[in-house]
């Protein structure tokens, strides 16, 4: 049995190496995700600001002399939430972290590529893994990743939000990072298909096998790095996405399947479900790309009332034969 002091200075180290002094952070978003990362933050004992459009507040008022911005907008805030921040003084070299995933739908942008292009003299930090917001404010232990080219900027946030229940790490890769949690919301929509029409698990299991080398087939010809998506924030968050119902894009797929249109699925959410959207321009970028997305493309043709669901399950098994590992970059048939 391991000595009783030497328990207690286990317990210090691990204290203080998750310790930080408190700093004043403002979280843009008010949504679910936002506020679970708020929660996060306090129980930190950091000191958090919240702005959102529905609040009515000043995001002049809200970002003054904080240590860190962390924006957890909806996709479509990403674009002018960072034009306002880009009139704003903030301090010098703060961290700017986006918790976003998604893709913009005129630029084909990712968030972190936008934050980039408005506020280019602060480092811009990723954060993306398995993570439920409904999860998280229940306080069950959970992992995430922080990225970023600047890591020192990395590790700021990493010391921010990192407790005996939520366990954050660092990494050099941004764009990987930021493409595993984006891209895997697609994936999301097909499992909720697949479980919605009941065809079990040995077909679940080959649907996420052949999901995740398509993903790293999009993320590293966008530059992501391949052991990336074998990480937390590829396949980590895959798995998780794609096996509860607490995800919104698992449950878009899952309504499809039981014969509502998307309409009334989006209806019954309630709130964003960002891989529709990401599921659309990721079309787009895999034709002007030359990416081969079959998986990705059943689901933007069920989406846009292409094809039933068991229609799109039909195509993916009847595709040409083939060995395992042998996909290459070709154009989408679609």
């Amino acid at each position: 049995m391991m000595p009783s002091n030497l328990n207690t200075k286990t317990s210090e180290n691990l204290n203080s190496s998750l310790s930080s002094p408190p700093k004043v952070l403002a979280i843009l978003g008010a949504g679910a995700w936002g506020s679970a990362l708020a929660g996060l933050a306090r129980y930190k004992g950091h000191q958090v600001r919240i702005w959102s459009p529905s609040l009515g507040n000043s995001i002049e008022e809200v970002v003054a002399d904080v240590d860190l911005v962390l924006s957890a907008v909806s996709m479509p805030g990403v674009s002018p939430t960072s034009t306002q921040i880009q009139s704003i003084k903030l301090k010098e070299n703060i961290p700017i972290v986006t918790a976003t995933k998604g893709l913009d739908t005129e630029t084909t942008f990712t968030p972190s590529q936008i934050w980039s292009s408005r506020c280019s003299d602060h480092p811009i930090v990723v954060l993306s893994g398995p993570n439920l917001s409904k999860e998280i404010e229940q306080e069950l232990p959970a992992t995430t990743v922080v990225a970023s080219e600047d890591i020192n900027a990395a590790k700021i946030v990493q010391q921010v939000f990192s407790s005996k229940r939520f366990r954050v790490y660092t990494s050099s890769d941004p764009v990987g990072t930021e493409l595993g949690g984006t891209l895997k919301n697609v994936m999301a929509i097909a499992a909720g298909v697949c479980d919605g029409l009941h065809l079990g698990m040995n077909a679940k299991a080959g649907l996420l096998t052949r999901a995740l080398p398509e993903i790293i087939r999009i993320g590293t010809h966008l530059g992501g790095q391949t052991e990336t998506f074998f990480g937390l924030s590829g396949l980590g968050d895959m798995l998780t996405t794609c096996s509860s119902d607490l995800s919104r894009n698992y449950r878009v797929g899952y309504g499809l399947a039981q014969g509502k249109t998307l309409e009334q699925v989006l209806s019954d959410l309630g709130s964003t479900a960002e891989g529709v959207n990401t599921t659309n321009v990721l079309i787009e970028i895999a034709r002007r790309e030359q990416i081969n997305v079959p998986i990705s493309g059943q689901v933007y043709r069920l989406l846009n009332n292409q094809i039933s669901p068991q229609e799109a399950v039909e195509a993916l098994m009847e595709r040409d034969l083939k060995p395992e590992f042998s996909e290459k970059t070709i154009p989408p048939k679609l």
